[in-house]
């Protein structure tokens, strides 16, 4: 019997996987390989067949245990064993002579871990993900809070113009491997005290690919793929913040034997901003106000992300008092809402003062009683006890 691919392999998907990206694959490979997409191909009608049966088996979860536990032959007792019992049988081997020509590779692959040149060993022709592809990108503060399209440019592997792809020279074809017969894997026969086993190795002549190529193309050097240069339109949502990594689905490198491929991953540096700073999805700003407008109160200008606001600042407001703006922050990433704007006010003490003004300034401290200075007059109070506590303890 002719030996069957491993059926995570023909899905693209690990052992592990979840139902739900089973499915997925499943979709996937079946839309890849149907027949109403090739009419008159043999090949990915076969395929087809292969992903039908894969499905089957894994989408099924008592038939996908049988099949994790002893492979194949878990699932169709004929496999690899002429018959023999299947996994039916296998307590103690009993039944198995010497003389059986059983591929067991994939019941010690599920009690050895594939020690005996087992299925668990990658296959070449089968589709496998592209690598991913790291870069950077340069953005404003404002396009950070607001988010901003732009486009990267990038190095990453292409199909070969000149071969398409096959990495054969133009005007010549790959070849099927003489050594394999274009499977990719020589089958060879190990004896063992459990009689002789049937196994598998991946053919050293071809790779595993089952094709050769006697004159590789000049532009790829026989490997189908070249590095070239992209332009990527990349959309950077509103909120990201400096340092984080934005991940691109499907903009990295090719795979191989259609598999998907790999990711784009873009770390995210964002320029400082000369009004505001981030905490979080909070910004922060700092607005010098003068003696007056702390003592008597104003309306000043307060600059946002949207736009200028207007916010009246109270009479009798003390140096360094932070006022919070509700949802004038920046968007949350991925979540609804936005974060708040703290405003801090900075007491800025004139300098450089006129004669006339010190003066003027003279006269009205001279205007102003405990009264106006509570903080003052309460250091004052505590200065005092504190003094005459001291004193008494001395005897002073």
């Amino acid at each position: 019997m002719a030996e069957k691919r491993d059926y995570y392999e023909v899905l693209g998907i690990q052992k592990g996987a979840s139902e739900e990206e089973i499915k997925k694959a499943y979709r996937k490979m079946a839309k890849m390989y149907h027949p109403d997409l090739h009419p008159d191909d043999p090949e990915a009608a076969e395929k087809f067949k292969e992903v039908n049966e894969a499905n089957d088996v894994l989408s099924d979860p008592q038939k996908r245990q049988r099949y994790d536990q002893f492979g194949h032959a878990g699932v169709d007792p004929s496999y690899g064993a002429g018959g023999g019992g299947g996994f039916g049988g296998f307590g103690g081997f009993g039944g198995f002579s010497s003389d059986d020509g059983i591929d067991l590779g994939d019941i010690f692959d599920s009690f050895f871990g594939g020690g005996m040149g087992s299925r668990s060993s990658a296959n070449a022709n089968g589709p496998r993900r592209g690598s991913d592809i790291s870069t950077s990108c340069t953005i404003s503060f404002m396009e950070a809070c607001k988010g901003v399209s732009v486009t990267i440019d990038v190095n990453r592997s292409e199909v070969c113009d000149t071969c398409n792809g096959n990495g054969a020279k133009p005007g010549t074809t790959p070849k099927t491997c003489t050594e394999c017969n274009g499977t990719g894997k020589i089958r060879f026969n190990q004896r063992t005290v459990f009689g002789t086993m049937q196994s598998t190795r991946t053919c050293s002549k071809c790779g595993g690919k089952g094709k050769t190529i006697d004159t590789p193309c000049q532009t790829c050097r026989g490997t189908g793929r070249v590095q070239k240069k992209q332009s990527i339109t990349v959309n950077i949502p509103a909120g990201i913040d400096d340092g984080q990594i934005l991940r691109v689905a499907g903009q990295g490198n090719m795979g191989q034997n259609g598999g998907q491929r790999g990711d784009l991953n873009v770390k995210i540096f964002v320029k400082k901003d000369p009004l505001f700073e981030r905490n979080g999805f909070d910004i922060w700003t700092e607005i010098p106000i003068t003696y007056s407008q702390a003592c008597l109160g104003d309306e000043i200008t307060v600059p946002t992300i949207d736009g200028n606001v207007t916010y009246t600042v109270p009479a009798g407001t003390q140096p360094d008092t932070v006022f919070r703006l509700r949802g004038k922050g920046i968007q949350k990433l991925q979540r609804e809402g936005r974060g708040d704007q703290l405003v801090k006010v900075v007491l800025e003490v004139p300098k450089n003062l006129t004669k006339k003004q010190k003066d003027a300034l003279i006269e009205f401290s001279e205007q102003l009683t405990e009264k106006n200075y509570e903080k003052q007059t309460g250091f004052m109070n505590r200065l005092k006890k504190f003094t005459d506590d001291l004193k008494k303890g001395f005897g002073m």
